[in-house]
C-alpha cells in the first residue's frame, strides 16, 4: 500500500504509528517551545516529533526529517500517549527519573548551608577569619541545617555554578 501523502514509501497497515491526539491548548504550548530561543535544543526536538505526530507524518518521515532513530521518534510518541492528560506539556516532554540512589541532601539544606557561608565565622562563635570547609561542615551539623556532612560535599555544593545564566557561566 503506497502513502499517498509521501508517494516514495511503502508502509504495511501494521508498521503505521496510532494517530496523536494532541489538545489545541498543548499544541499551542508546543509550537511555543519550538519557537523559543530559550527552550533547549532537546526539549525543542521533542516537541518537533509530537507536532509530527499529531500531523499525521509518520514515524520513519519524522525521524528523517528531524535526524534521530526512528526509535526515539516512536519513544517519545509512547510517552507522550502514556502521560496523565492533566500533565503539562514540559513535564510531558521531561526527562524521565534517573536510576540509582536517591539525593542525601535536599536542595533546602545545600541552600542553607552556602547561605551560612556567606556569614562571617565570628557571628557563630568561631575564632577564625574565614570558612574553611571543615569548619562549615561542623557548623552545619552544629546548627541542625544536616545531620552528617563531610567537607568533601561541602566543597562539591560551593563548586557548583548556575549553568541557567549565560553570562555568568561564560565569565565564569
Amino acid at each position: 500500500m503506497t502513502n499517498r501523502k509521501l508517494r516514495e514509501e511503502v508502509v504495511m497497515p501494521w508498521l503505521a504509528a496510532d494517530p496523536l491526539i494532541v489538545l489545541p491548548a498543548h499544541r499551542e504550548a508546543l509550537e511555543a517551545l519550538v519557537r523559543a530561543h530559550s527552550t533547549s535544543q532537546q526539549l525543542a526536538l521533542r516537541a518537533r516529533m509530537i507536532l509530527h505526530a499529531a500531523d499525521n507524518i509518520g514515524v520513519r518521515e519524522s525521524a528523517r526529517e528531524l535526524d534521530v532513530w526512528p526509535k526515539t521518534v516512536r519513544y517519545w510518541r509512547g510517552r507522550w500517549r502514556q502521560a496523565p492528560a492533566a500533565q503539562s506539556v514540559s513535564e510531558r516532554l521531561a526527562d524521565a527519573p534517573r536510576s540509582g540512589a536517591p539525593a542525601t541532601y535536599t536542595p533546602e539544606q545545600i541552600c542553607a548551608v552556602i547561605a551560612m557561608t556567606c556569614e562571617k565565622p565570628s557571628e557563630s562563635e568561631r575564632p577564625i577569619s574565614h570558612w574553611s570547609q571543615r569548619e562549615i561542615a561542623d557548623e552545619a551539623i552544629r546548627r541542625g541545617l544536616v545531620s552528617n556532612i563531610s567537607q568533601r560535599s561541602v566543597g562539591r555544593f560551593l563548586k557548583k555554578r548556575p549553568t541557567l545564566n549565560r553570562t555568568a557561566f561564560v565569565t565564569g
